[in-house]
């Protein structure tokens, strides 16, 4: 499995699994099923209710814990010093560890610096190797990044080759700041899945739209985290280390950019209310 360094020195993989919109009673085997495969990095969240799955299949494993990658993230509504640093100890219950590779704010929303605060002193007392934010988009991750002592090891934003994050890229570099994908397959989206551009660069190299996709990201150095239930889908997903992209296919691909900074608007209040209408009470 491919790397990245985090500003910590931490090695992160490049690829993950993971399990946004994964029912909690399914989360257990998609999780098995993930590891089986030979993904090492699991991203889950708070927010999702399946941790305890997540949790259930690494224990059931039997891959021994340090050579597993383990992301998760604080909701919003657990917000704030002390609601964080509780809920940092719920977290690590529920995923069965003493330990979380990577914690992140999920939301730039709500007592973020007091969240921060609980998430330093985690990171201080070795419960958490790596802590970094979520959907924080330019000016907003500038202005965290520059007020906080620990700075940001990640941002997890949407990308994928349909908004591709150009933009926030010198932002985060100021940090060494890696960014991370979360629907980098477009959640199925259909313009990538049936894309004529990749499906001919494809082609060359005996891979499937979604695989070029991944690629792609994974050479640009962001780091990647498709979702699926299905096992067969995961180890295609994950079959993309035997081959490299050119630079002209990588130009190509680039061209295909439609909204840089994604197809969400999280500075609209109504976001905000639909998603704590959908997660009230994490």
């Amino acid at each position: 499995m491919q790397t990245i360094t985090l500003n910590n020195g931490i090695q992160m993989p490049l690829l993950g699994y993971g399990v946004f919109r994964v029912a909690p009673e399914e989360a257990e085997r998609c999780v098995s099923d993930a590891l089986q495969v030979g993904y090492r990095m699991i991203d889950t969240a708070q927010a999702y209710n399946n941790e305890d799955g997540v949790g259930a299949a690494i224990a059931k494993s039997g891959i021994k814990r340090e050579d597993i990658f383990l992301v998760t993230k604080i909701w919003i509504t657990n917000a704030g010093e002390e609601r964080a640093a509780k809920s940092i100890e719920d977290s690590l219950k529920r995923l069965q560890t003493d330990y979380i590779d990577l914690l992140l704010v999920h939301q730039a929303y709500g007592d973020v610096f007091g969240s921060w605060r609980a998430m330093e002193k985690a990171y201080r007392e070795g419960k958490v190797r790596a802590i970094g934010v979520s959907n924080f988009q330019a000016c907003r991750f500038y202005d965290f990044a520059s007020s906080v002592d620990i700075k940001p090891a990640v941002n997890q934003l949407q990308c994928c080759v349909l908004c591709q994050q150009r933009t926030i890229e010198p932002e985060m570099a100021r940090y060494d700041t890696k960014m991370m994908a979360w629907g980098p397959l477009g959640q199925g989206n259909d313009d990538i899945l049936h894309n004529p551009v990749l499906t001919e660069i494809g082609a060359k190299y005996g891979k499937t739209t979604a695989q070029v996709s991944l690629r792609w990201l994974i050479q640009r150095g962001i780091v990647a985290i498709p979702k699926s239930t299905h096992k067969e889908r995961m180890a295609a997903n994950f079959d993309i280390f035997d081959f490299a992209l050119s630079d002209e296919d990588m130009n190509l691909i680039a061209s295909l950019n439609q909204k840089d900074t994604g197809f969400r608007d999280f500075a609209d209040p109504d976001y905000l209310r639909h998603i704590l209408g959908i997660f009230p009470n994490v």
